[in-house]
């Protein structure tokens, strides 16, 4: 099991160069065949020989040992202030896939973005959205509390924000019709084109997929980034008339891991935040638990020997960053 990690080098191979035992990495879980027409045009992550971790047959990194090749280890940087521990560098990984998400819908200064989904990839790509120069942002989702926290994690002083929970008893295209209204206002005429600019879809339910595509503008920009249901009833009659761009969005790509490492490290989206807690290794079904029962945003797991302060598990201030 495990694809989020980062661990610290334990040893390297002749050739490396790069890396040194002791080294503090993220990792990047995948390793592509580097010579197929897909990863020679820059799409490693559509390798059809990609050895992902923990995608069977492949392990996963939820072990003492994880061997990968140096390119895909991101050496985290000292720091001069805030240290930057390994606690953090886990979540680069969704971070990378909120960035490739943004990069693949082409997010740009102005825009009106609508985020469907508020766990760990949605708030990443509203936070990453931001960062692309968003100018307001909704955050869709039916969990009040993920709501909220999403208050705290996704503002800044100029970004105008706000959150929803779909309605039960209307409709997909009637939801949709009032996230739409969140932002008229006195200035909008009726012959103003009222919707939102890009739509994020990090849920993967087939209701909201449905929302997305009819609450953009004319001309709008979807992109899909959830994975749930292998089929689902889409509105292509809307995506026709009304001329949006549907864009998929599997893991990442050329760039992404580095832009959020970038992103993170310099504290321009702090992922600390998300942490609920972190478990030792022998919790891990505690860990598995939490997720399932959706508390919290992210519950970590400490590798096998690495020692943890306190007796405290669920307070994630407790342990120190360089044993992660």
């Amino acid at each position: 099991m495990g694809h989020e990690a980062s661990g610290v080098v334990h040893a390297i191979g002749p050739a490396v160069t790069t890396l040194q035992p002791g080294d503090p990495v993220a990792i990047e879980p995948g390793r592509a065949c580097r010579l197929c027409s897909r990863c020679k045009l820059g799409k490693y992550n559509l390798c059809p020989q990609m050895e992902f971790a923990a995608s069977p047959p492949n392990h996963g990194a939820l072990s003492k040992y994880f061997k990968i090749p140096a390119d895909c280890c991101y050496k985290i940087p000292k720091s001069v202030g805030k240290p930057f521990g390994l606690d953090e560098a886990v979540l680069v990984e969704p971070l990378s896939v909120a960035v490739h998400a943004v990069r693949q819908v082409g997010v740009q200064p102005g825009d009106k973005v609508v985020v469907f989904g508020a766990g760990t990839i949605g708030l990443l790509c509203a936070a990453v959205a931001r960062e692309y120069g968003a100018s307001m942002i909704t955050a869709v989702d039916t969990s009040r509390d993920r709501l909220d926290f999403a208050h705290s994690f996704v503002p800044n002083g100029r970004l105008a924000f706000s959150t929803a929970i779909p309605t039960k008893s209307l409709s997909p295209e009637d939801n949709a019709q009032c996230l739409r209204g969140l932002h008229r206002n006195e200035h909008i005429t009726k012959t103003d084109v009222v919707g939102f600019d890009v739509a994020v879809e990090a849920t993967g339910a087939e209701t909201c997929i449905q929302m997305g595509i009819h609450a953009l503008r004319v001309g709008g920009s979807f992109v899909q980034t959830g994975l749930w249901q292998r089929n689902v009833s889409f509105p292509i009659s809307t995506v026709s008339e009304n001329e949006i761009n549907v864009k998929g969005c599997f893991r990442y790509g050329p760039g992404d891991y580095k832009m959020a490492l970038e992103l993170a490290f310099t504290r321009k989206i702090e992922l600390k935040s998300l942490i609920t807690k972190i478990v030792p290794f022998e919790k891990t079904v505690e860990a598995w638990e939490t997720a399932k029962r959706r508390q919290g945003i992210k519950t970590l797991i400490r590798g096998v020997g690495f020692a943890i302060e306190g007796e405290n598990d669920h307070e994630a201030t407790q342990y120190r960053p360089e044993y992660m």
